[in-house]
């Protein structure tokens, strides 16, 4: 069976059996891109100890989720522009986007990388990076930063092939990767005992692997979005198309960061204890986020190929079956992390402080995670009909915005885990309300009706 009949045709059939065979693939492969960073914490954390766990977690790791918040953002714009393309049948659509995706990893990977790397101390020092973790913080990020291109590249093959139909590829070279991690992780780190070190080398060997293998499955491809490796240049117009969608997804994760990486400035200076707490919470608590990035990216590439395809009752249709099994999956999901909350940090560390410390914070989030399966589902179906701006202001102001005015006017007068963690909550509750606003009365949910579709992107 060649690649193109194994892709799935997300304009046709049961929406809600075709939702869920394209997302359980993702899901899965979220959720091991989330172990694969939660080994590089557990094992540090287990044969190092709990400074060495606030080194790779604390800022460290906030940093981390800038960079691949980055990634994500920009690859979702070749998610969109390939998906349109895919179900239109457009092949030189098709073509110059996969090639002009490719080559702007490539570009802006080894931009990322010298500027990472240069700008690391200063980062963490801006952040107020305990003195005492700063030495093995500075090594993890830096080499962490080598393997910024092979990462970029990974996340852009994995949203062509998602763009298409195809999620259950990128599950496998994670689930290889995730593997190799681990056990590259007890090699450097218990067996060799390089510490920090050995864990980001792991990372960065194994991210090399993932992006190995996706190139080598787009390059034997055998529907119109083939990569041919002498053809990979930048096409001008395709290019502005996919970061005109990437490049507002790509702020938005950045200034999630940005407002996180200000949030943990008091949380540093708290102590070690409570860096190393709200390091072992991100890794928990990143099982829903994991979760709900999946069910972004499904509904995005799901209305991606109808919206391409002409069909926007389908589209719109998809939306409500998504939010229906998402918030399903939220419940579910967030009674199992209150009840097992402990058990889990236990993975982590046997410090006590530590340990209340985390359920402290679990508490404080798990209850309101349905606000944030709103946001999710609904920013990225916007995305996926190419509406990419507006989403992103939203979501901009009303979360990233509310929690830096948070921490400049709220922080410095209330200095607690309470004080710090409840401008989470309170921001996905502004910032679902708008949403929810624009998203009833948005241009997009009359195409196909009183008004035709926009023109069409070159």
């Amino acid at each position: 069976m060649d690649t193109a009949q194994r892709n799935l045709d997300l304009t046709e059939g049961v929406i809600w059996k075709k939702l869920l065979l394209f997302l359980l693939p993702i899901a899965a492969g979220t959720l091991f891109q989330q172990f694969y960073s939660t080994v590089d914490a557990v094992i540090v954390g287990q044969f190092v100890g709990s400074d060495a766990l606030a080194a790779v977690g604390g800022s460290a790791a906030v940093i981390v989720q800038l960079v691949v918040g980055i990634f994500t953002g920009l690859s979702s714009g070749a998610t969109v522009v390939i998906s349109h393309g895919y179900g239109a049948g457009d092949k030189e659509k098709l073509h110059h986007a996969v090639h002009s995706a490719i080559a702007f990893s490539l570009l802006a990977g080894a931009a990322i990388t010298v500027v990472g790397i240069l700008l690391t101390p200063d980062a963490l020092r801006w952040t107020k990076n305990p003195e005492e973790i700063m030495g093995d913080a500075t090594l993890y990020l830096r080499l962490y930063f080598l393997g910024t291109i092979p990462t970029l590249l990974f996340n852009m093959g994995s949203g062509i092939l998602r763009a298409v139909g195809d999620a259950r590829r990128p599950l496998y070279y994670l689930i290889v990767c995730c593997l190799l991690n681990v056990v590259l992780d007890l090699l450097f780190v218990a067996g060799f005992h390089l510490g920090v070190a050995g864990a980001a080398i792991a990372t960065t060997i194994a991210n090399l692997t993932s992006a190995l293998l996706i190139l080598r499955q787009l390059a034997r491809a055998q529907g119109d979005y083939r990569l041919h490796p002498r053809q990979i240049r930048v096409h001008g117009p395709t290019l502005a198309h996919i970061l005109g969608i990437g490049v507002p997804a790509a702020i938005e994760s950045a200034m999630y960061a940005v407002s996180n990486l200000l949030i943990q400035v008091p949380i540093n200076t708290l102590g070690t204890d409570a860096v190393a707490a709200w390091s072992a919470t991100s890794k928990v608590d990143g099982i829903y986020w994991s979760l709900m990035i999946s069910f972004g990216v499904a509904i995005m590439a799901f209305v991606g190929q109808n919206y391409g395809a002409g069909k926007y009752d389908r589209m719109r249709a998809s939306v409500r079956v998504c939010l229906k099994i998402a918030l399903g999956m939220t419940v579910v999901l967030s009674v199992l992390l209150l009840v097992f909350a402990r058990y889990c940090f236990r993975i982590f560390t046997d410090n006590p402080q530590v340990i209340q410390y985390a359920i402290e914070i679990m508490g404080y989030f798990v209850p309101f995670y349905f606000l944030w399966t709103f946001i999710e589902v609904l920013a990225n179906a916007l995305r996926g009909s190419g509406d990419a701006l507006v989403p992103m202001v939203i979501s901009v102001g009303g979360i990233c915005g509310l929690r830096i005015l948070w921490v400049f006017f709220v922080v410095p007068h209330w200095t607690s885990l309470l004080s710090i963690s409840i401008c989470y909550p309170i921001s996905w509750a502004v910032t679902v309300t708008v949403l929810l606003l624009y998203f009833r009365r948005g241009r997009w949910r009359k195409l196909g009706r009183d008004e035709p579709a926009p023109p069409a992107q070159p």
